[in-house]
């Protein structure tokens, strides 16, 4: 990275710490080199000087000085892909755009940020979708990388704050869809269990933690049910942490078909002729646009959880489920 570039702070990354951030999007970068940048000023928060310790907040900016060529190994921002078919197939899955927004349709499986052992991922794709815009469209939360369904993007650091605004206030409403392994009791419920980050072996995972954890709330309601096999939910996230619905399904006891991490061996059905890839979707948003009215978007379910409704049954056009749960609409 040879410029100066401005980064905005994801809604699951509040609370984090900023030398943390950096270390999550530049792994490369030594945390005494860092501490030089923000001793001199370079990095900034808000336009502020920052320290190692700030805790940030979603829609903060970031300014990321000049680093300098990274390694091969190392997270860029860089084009990963740009062949003509990658571009086709990335520009095939847009949901809505116009000068200030674009959603896409991201699919399971490319994550939307990249680290040392993920080379292809969303975030070195995004000149293709710079269509005329003189910059290059920018993040403004995120999905699990094996989470499909509605991403949104900002086409200018302008609309990235309103945008920002908008997830951080709670003025934009999530409806995910999932299979879950057993159904939820009651059918229909709010899960309100803190969160927290945990460091493993096998990398960071997020646990259920009364005492240190962070508040987590999720709305589901079970649309309909396979017996006692299995269930189609639909599900509002109330707030944004980190694997949230992935944790919060699995804490009462009905994890996300295919979720073997947080779920184990309880989150995949011996018989049932379905793939074993994480059922979960992010089926529709709902977000005031940055200058006028309001973004309704809806992206279709992939192939691998088309497949599991057919299987099942399940109806792909149900009737009645709200916005967001205290709306009812």
């Amino acid at each position: 990275m040879t410029e100066v570039e401005t980064r905005l702070v994801a809604e699951d990354e509040t609370g984090l710490r900023l030398d943390r951030w950096f270390k999550r999007h530049f792994p490369d970068l030594t945390h005494g080199r860092l501490e030089r940048l923000l001793r001199t000023g370079q990095v900034r928060v808000d336009g502020k000087r920052a320290k190692a310790g700030c805790r940030l907040e979603p829609g903060q900016a970031v300014r990321v000085p000049p680093l300098g060529e990274a390694p091969p190994s190392a997270v860029s921002t860089r084009p990963v892909d740009l062949e003509p078919r990658a571009v086709a197939e990335l520009r095939a899955r847009i949901l809505f755009r116009d000068d200030d927004v674009l959603v896409l349709d991201k699919p399971a499986g490319l994550a939307v940020q990249g680290g040392t052992a993920t080379p292809r991922h969303l975030d070195g794709l995004l000149d293709a979708l710079r269509f005329e815009a003189p910059d290059r469209p920018r993040l403004v939360h995120r999905l699990d990388k094996d989470t499909s369904g509605v991403l949104v993007l900002a086409r200018s650091v302008w609309a990235a704050g309103q945008l920002a605004e908008a997830f951080r206030g709670r003025d934009a409403h999530k409806t995910y869809w999932a299979v879950t392994v057993a159904v939820p009791q009651p059918h229909e419920g709010k899960i309100d269990v803190p969160l927290a980050k945990q460091a493993s072996a096998r990398g960071e995972r997020v646990a259920t933690d009364d005492e240190e954890g962070r508040r987590a709330v999720t709305y589901y309601r079970v649309v309909e049910a396979a017996g006692r096999k299995a269930a189609f939910v639909a599900l509002w996230p109330a707030t944004g942490r980190t694997h949230q619905l992935r944790v919060h399904m699995a804490a009462i006891g009905t994890p996300i078909l295919g979720d073997g991490k947080y779920g184990g061996a309880d989150a995949f059905l011996a018989g049932a002729e379905v793939a074993s890839r994480l059922h979960l979707h992010a089926r529709r948003l709902v977000i005031p646009h940055p200058r006028r009215g309001e973004i309704d978007v809806t992206a279709p379910l992939p192939p691998h959880m088309a497949e599991t409704w057919a299987w099942f049954g399940f109806d792909t056009a149900p009737r009645g489920l709200p916005v967001s749960p205290e709306s009812g609409t």
